[in-house]
């Protein structure tokens, strides 16, 4: 029998090598939890008898908390505390999978995945940032939108300037190429149908004591003021009064022909306003006080980030921000009792209870540091004095098994 004794302790010890080393291989793997082996013996149940050796009675692991490791992402997030992140698997449902490894992306399509390639599950929220759902059943998939907003296209201009009186006549035909040929010009955008933004520039040219000729430019296209005669573009003169400076036309706005911008599929009617109030000529330099236009560009997505609280946050380049769900945290009654699925990841068991959602930074859910992610918990260096322990018990097993055959054959050898 001690050879069968041994057996199980060298068996025992086998088991006990795989477990430290596969922690010690994890050691940077991300959201990894070690794992201990939990022996138990074999009693033989006479008290003349001794046992009958070791039995593995589980490979448990330990659910502590690992050390941070600081990254420049802002998709990386650390759970400090109980918690798990939820994922599934595939869009059209899978497994409901469980870890703590924040390594997120984006995928092409703008789904927000983790680093094994399940996509991250969102908890709903209002318009005030307010979860609506703890359900695991009311999760879902996080899509961020590429475009945010209604596009408008610009229909209207408001100018208020003040052009300098002591400015020169261009001697030189106008040419926009030529510096020489206007006093002054001022750059802007304007808005297609589809939200896209076009670069425009309007050129303002003395051509008397009084009076200012101004051209107005969308993308390479000079528009004409006069939209019953589109070519040859006309251009619009600002008149004002020779001793108080003060504009006398047009008091009211001017509309400009249609011009349609290359890639738009409609065209824009600008019109434009020169507020007698704000608008004049005066021995000033020249001084653009305001130009507004009511165009609406569609913004596009700039940079996504994860909050403490677990808020997704989307921020577009026409200033919009948007808050998209709160990523859901998922606790567990008994999380020892989790099954592996690799890569960090974990499935529910009878054993574990069901997932229980809530809020990061709520009671009994841990909080969310972005810009981090969690270590293994793995001290090497206590895995290593593990390692020599179990190479030990290795090794008197086997020791302890070559005894028992020497006498063994010993005795055989006495028969004979």
């Amino acid at each position: 029998m001690s050879f069968y004794t041994s057996l199980s302790g060298l068996k025992g010890a086998q088991a006990d090598l795989a477990t430290v080393s596969n922690n010690v291989a994890n050691v940077n793997s991300y959201g990894f939890k070690k794992s201990m082996t939990l022996f138990g013996d074999i009693a033989s149940g006479s008290r003349t008898t001794p046992g009958y050796g070791t039995r593995l009675k589980a490979i448990e692991q330990q659910f502590m908390q690992g050390g941070f490791e600081a990254t420049a992402r802002e998709l990386d997030i650390a759970i400090t505390g109980n918690g798990f992140l939820v994922t599934r698997s595939s869009l059209t449902g899978g497994p409901t999978l469980f870890t703590r490894n924040g390594h997120l992306s984006l995928s092409e399509d703008n789904y927000l995945m983790d680093a094994a390639g399940g996509y991250v599950q969102v908890m709903p929220v209002d318009n005030d940032g307010n979860v609506t759902s703890m359900e695991l059943e009311a999760v879902s998939y996080l899509q961020v939108p590429e475009l945010s907003g209604t596009p408008r296209a610009t229909s209207e201009m408001n100018i208020s300037l003040t052009l300098p009186s002591s400015a020169s006549i261009p001697v030189a035909p106008f040419d926009r190429l030529d510096p020489n040929s206007y006093n002054h010009s001022v750059q802007t955008t304007v808005n297609d149908s589809e939200g896209r933004s076009i670069p425009s520039t309007i050129y303002y040219r003395r051509t008397s004591a009084t009076t200012w000729e101004t051209r107005l430019f969308v993308g390479n296209t000079e528009v004409s003021s006069n939209p019953l005669i589109p070519t040859p573009p006309t251009p619009l003169t600002l008149t004002f009064d020779a001793g108080t400076g003060a504009l006398t036309a047009p008091l009211t706005r001017v509309n400009y022909a249609p011009v349609t911008p290359g890639g738009s599929s409609t065209p824009l009617n600008i019109g434009i306003s020169y507020p007698a109030a704000t608008t004049r000529q005066a021995a000033s330099a020249f001084d653009l006080a305001s130009l507004t236009q009511n165009g609406v560009a569609v913004g596009r997505l700039d940079d996504i980030s994860i909050g403490d609280d677990g808020m997704v946050t989307a921020t577009y380049s026409n200033g919009d921000t948007r808050g998209l769900g709160k990523v859901a945290i998922a606790n567990f009654g008994n999380p020892v009792g989790l099954k592996q699925r690799g890569d960090a990841h974990w499935s529910v068991t009878g054993e574990s209870g069901d997932a229980v959602l809530g809020e990061a930074g709520s009671q009994g859910f841990g909080a969310i540091q972005s810009g981090g992610l969690e270590r293994a918990n793995v001290d090497i260096t206590e895995e290593l004095v593990a390692l020599i322990s179990a190479q030990r018990n290795f090794q008197a097993n086997a020791k302890a098994i070559e005894t028992a055959s020497n006498m063994t054959q010993s005795i055989m050898n006495m028969r004979t």
